[in-house]
């Protein structure tokens, strides 16, 4: 396991990983609502630090981040920008998933010149009233204390045996992961539900998004409806859209390889 690290920023001490190295810049990766720097797929990294440096932090008040979770999507991007400070990166990549999709495209719109190019990861701008809805089950499934392999494969897998068991598979590589960092309490849960709930979203703006964006998802997300990635898609400027077939939410650890291998090539274009 990569050594963690910790840095002080004017909101908190952030925890981190750095990974693999090249000449191009680094690529940040903003984690999910509910996870921490040490639920990405081992599979996906891999791949993704053959060539460059991965950095994967924790948010204010999240796995072995002090300070305390910000009480808006905004305030979440400010936490990354403070990141950036303390750690003198004047311009990197950006990766971000389910909520860190929101939280990226929250700090490319507050910081541009410091974000070359943008990932979003089975994400939504917010704002979207047209379109299919999450399903219904969604909301009840996500606030249960904790959430089980059941839960968590109808969360974030096609409803397939396929996709299931590609989910399983991605369960036991995590169980897999030493030295884990703490997982999400309850009341930084709560904030982060808070968070979302008070951010209007940035429909309005994604054509300020001027730099080059490369969104995707699964074709069958329950949580974040395919749907809304066409939306980033159509209306920022620059941007190309990947749907995976028989995938949901986590996509990008059904098809880590080949995600990988499309984000890679997005990043040295």
């Amino acid at each position: 396991m990569t050594t963690l690290q910790h840095v002080d920023t004017p909101l908190g001490t952030l925890a981190y990983r750095v990974e693999g190295e090249g000449k191009g810049l680094p690529l940040l990766l903003c984690q999910r609502f509910r996870g921490t720097q040490d639920d990405w797929d081992p599979a996906f990294l891999a791949p993704l630090v053959a060539g460059r440096q991965v950095i994967r932090f924790d948010n204010a008040g999240i796995g072995a981040s002090g300070g305390t979770v910000p009480e808006s999507l905004d305030g979440m991007a400010e936490v990354v920008v403070a990141l950036l400070d303390a750690l003198g990166l004047e311009k990197v990549d950006l990766l971000g998933w389910s909520l860190g999709g929101f939280v990226a495209q929250h700090v490319a719109l507050k910081v541009p010149a410091r974000i070359r190019r943008l990932v979003i990861a089975g994400s939504g701008p917010g704002g979207v009233s047209e379109g299919p809805a999450p399903h219904p089950r969604v909301r009840e499934v996500m606030a249960h204390p904790v959430n089980g392999e059941d839960d968590f494969l109808f969360l974030f897998f096609a409803d397939s045996d396929t996709s299931r068991a590609a989910g399983r598979a991605y369960l036991e590589r995590l169980a897999a992961v030493p030295d884990r960092v703490p997982v999400v309490t309850g009341p930084a849960f709560v904030g982060q539900l808070k968070a979302i709930g008070a951010s209007p979203g940035v429909r309005d703006r994604l054509a300020q998004l001027a730099m080059p964006v490369l969104v995707a998802n699964g074709v069958h997300d329950a949580m974040i409806p395919a749907y809304r990635s066409y939306v980033i898609a159509s209306e920022a400027p620059d941007a190309k859209l990947i749907l995976y077939p028989n995938s949901g939410h986590a996509f990008l650890f059904q098809y880590a390889e080949d995600f990988a291998a499309e984000v890679a090539r997005f990043l040295d274009a």
